[in-house]
């Protein structure tokens, strides 16, 4: 290797002795090796190679962003390129790059990902002359080495702390620069960027002169957000694209932070193996990647696998990213009431895949409109109304000392959850369709607190009683069984004849009927289908006869009725109704009849 380096030297030096010594570089006082030699003599130890150094001739430049290997295992920062890089914890990694001329403009931007860094950017001071007293003999190249690593150079800036910080001279003398990063709480990723074309180069987009993020609607669940657009897109007409990212935390101050919280170990980059200086600078990745879908959560290229530990991507259910194109008015909904959330916008460049963060805001959705608890009386039944996926409260405090209580729940649509709990303590956690009967032993000066839950597929209605004397109930006895069976046997042009189960106890039934069309279906069927609806909501017409009846053997429980009166060919809905003592009724499952239309 030194070999080779002495061979290039030898090269520049023989050139001031050849036929074109007369050139104005090659005078006796002014025998200088160029800058990018000493750059190169430089790295040697930190490199695993001789490597060209990264130039902004832009024909060149854009040579070596082709060749992917060399950047790789290097510690040179290139020209007008962004560069992602690991760090182990209490471990510092040094870069360096050349300013080939003096006064020239230089803007350094550090961005940490997800913990803080300590850096510092210093000057190195190169020696004027390359050969000792201008003999035109070569300094021994260790030594010369040796000269520019030992030498601390001038510290023209330093940061700790978490902030995207960066350094910027509209002047800057030519040399060898050095990026000293350190992270002293954990292993980290970082971004730096360094050009000295910072006008014309503009990767980063601009913020807006106001910018904050604005809470423009705040709700239970749901939260609208507002923001001034970029310049980089309103006045530049740049592409560009806005992320907005939901946490539960905190604030966020890069994308690149963002990154590393939502993949796995949070690190947006699989850490590198231990020795290897690693700077994964994969320019086949500039721009955004394309989407699969609107709900993929990062643009991230995939870390290869080769470079570091296999990690799978786990996703945070407490951050949230979305990108939303170039909009600049955003509702994040289906969050959690009374919650605090953070929200950050990033607006990136699509070209460079480089972004810059607006100034991050929070906010607490509003709270759930607190609920009455409905009072209940001993034997006396309540009406329940409860929203789709709602929930209502109810208590039930005795009077007196009691050994039992038994609650009556009558759902009349779709199944509904019962949780009863006496003093705290859960008792009961059931789902209810139909009618239900729960009985529930006692306990002096006890107060019972009754949660309904209402189901996914819409709005449930229901009756509730709580009593300490269940044979003063209101609910009538009912059969396990209450279906209407038609017999088809004995179905005639104007008659249809029916069954149905009743039990021990004496109750009041009553048959009503109603003609409806012979393509009645489910949907209809099922607005028909409120138990809790009693006969006085019917039509008088509609009734066809009430009788009384019951049975000491249950399974001679059964009544029959042939409904005549009837038209030929024509469909019915044939209803029952059960009434109890207490006055309250449960309708029979529906029925629906057809008489024959030729006898």
């Amino acid at each position: 290797m030194g070999l080779n380096c002495f061979i290039i030297l030898k090269d520049v030096t023989d050139g001031c002795e050849s036929k074109d010594a007369n050139r104005p570089e090659c005078t006796e006082g002014d025998r200088t090796v160029p800058l990018r030699w000493w750059m190169l003599w430089l790295l040697l130890p930190l490199s695993s190679r001789t490597q060209k150094l990264p130039t902004r001739d832009e024909e060149l430049f854009q040579m070596q962003i082709r060749d992917k290997a060399l950047f790789h295992d290097s510690s040179v920062i290139p020209d007008g390129a962004e560069i992602s890089s690991y760090l182990f914890r209490d471990t510092p990694k040094r870069y360096f790059f050349v300013v080939e001329e003096d006064n020239t403009p230089l803007s350094v931007t550090v961005t940490p990902c997800d913990a803080p860094l300590e850096w510092k950017l210093s000057l190195q001071e190169l020696p004027e002359e390359a050969s000792g007293e201008g003999s035109g003999d070569p300094e021994p190249l260790d030594q010369q080495k040796q000269q520019i690593i030992n030498e601390e150079g001038t510290e023209l800036f330093s940061y700790k702390g978490n902030d995207v910080e960066y350094f910027i001279s509209s002047s800057s003398p030519s040399g060898l620069y050095q990026l000293e990063l350190l992270s002293t709480e954990k292993d980290t990723h970082f971004k730096v960027y360094a050009t000295t074309t910072p006008e014309s180069d503009q990767p980063y987009p601009d913020l807006p002169y106001d910018p904050r993020v604005d809470v423009t609607s705040l709700g239970r669940t749901t939260v609208t957000l507002a923001w001034k657009p970029s310049p980089t897109a309103s006045v530049l007409k740049q592409p560009v694209q806005y992320c907005v990212v939901i946490s539960r935390e905190h604030n966020f101050k890069s994308l690149c932070a963002v990154e590393a919280r939502l993949s796995a170990d949070d690190a947006f980059m699989l850490a590198p193996k231990p020795g290897l200086d690693f700077s994964p600078f994969d320019f086949a990745h500039f721009g955004f990647a394309a989407e699969s879908s609107a709900k993929e959560r990062s643009f991230l290229p995939k870390p290869s696998p080769k470079l570091g530990r296999q990690a799978h991507s786990r996703p945070r259910a407490d951050i949230q990213k979305v990108c939303i194109g170039n909009k600049n008015i955003f509702t994040v909904s289906d969050l959690k009431p009374d919650t605090q959330y953070y929200f950050d916008v990033f607006v990136a460049n699509s070209d460079s895949n480089m972004s810059t963060a607006y100034l991050g805001t929070f906010a607490r959705t509003k709270e759930e409109a607190r609920q009455k608890t409905v009072e209940l009386k001993d034997g006396k039944v309540t009406d329940v109304f409860v929203k789709r996926k709602g929930a209502k409260f109810l208590r039930f405090a005795p009077v007196s000392s009691h050994q039992k209580v038994t609650f009556f729940v009558h759902s009349c649509l779709d199944a509904v959850q019962i949780q009863v709990r006496r003093d705290g303590k859960l008792l009961l956690s059931q789902n209810v369709e139909g009618i239900r009967q729960f009985q529930l032993r006692g306990k002096p000066k006890a107060k019972y607190l009754i949660r309904l839950k209402g189901n996914k597929k819409g709005a449930s209605m229901l009756k509730i009683l709580a009593t300490t004397r269940p044979s003063k109930q209101s609910f009538p006895s009912l059969p396990e069984d209450r279906r209407i069976k038609a017999f088809d046997k004995l179905r005639t042009c104007t008659s249809v004849t029916v069954a149905w189960l009743g039990t021990q106890e004496r109750n009041k039934f009553c048959i009503y009927k109603k003609e409806v069309d012979d393509n009645y279906n489910e949907d209809q069927k099922k607005r028909e289908q409120n138990q809790c609806l009693g006969p006085d909501t019917r039509k008088k017409s509609e009734k066809v006869l009430c009788k009384y009846f019951h049975s000491q053997n249950l399974q001679k429980a059964v009544t029959t009725e042939t409904i005549k009166g009837l038209q030929p060919g024509k469909s019915y809905l044939l209803d029952v109704y059960v009434t109890g003592h207490g006055g309250h009724s449960v309708k029979y499952q529906s029925k629906v009849v057809k008489t024959r239309k030729f006898c």
